[in-house]
């Protein structure tokens, strides 16, 4: 069974970091593409990274290339985004993703398993 649980987010100024963390509730994650998408009230669920088991696979939305790293600790059984340099655009409800073999990373319809999100807040 795959339940997911994120935490990490909090309140923050333009420019901090944080670390989101993602768990499958003390089971494993190991064989399972990652993901983290992100929503905002009244917009789609935007794609942010993946981390897929074959070849190691990461990929980023372009928006967060170079600010966001998502990592593995597979025994662990750990998803992480590290996210610096945050922006107020980065404000919004971070939710974990796994699937045993995601085909379009960025389609969040195709993602089967989901967190219930951690929100990330950037003001000043």
């Amino acid at each position: 069974q795959v339940q997911l649980v994120e935490s990490g987010g909090g309140s923050v100024q333009p420019g901090d970091s944080l670390m989101l963390s993602c768990t499958n509730n003390g089971h494993t994650l190991s064989g399972f593409d990652l993901g983290w998408f992100r929503e905002v009230p009244g917009k789609e669920r935007e794609f942010v990274a993946s981390f897929k088991t074959i070849g190691n696979t990461r990929d980023y939305a372009t928006s967060v290339k170079g600010r966001f790293t998502i990592s593995r600790d597979n025994p662990k059984n750990m998803l992480y985004l590290q996210m610096n340099n945050l922006e107020p655009e980065d404000t919004a409800m971070y939710y974990c993703t796994a699937d045993p073999w995601i085909k379009s990373v960025q389609d969040p319809s195709g993602w089967k398993y989901w967190g219930q999100g951690t929100q990330v807040t950037v003001s000043s």
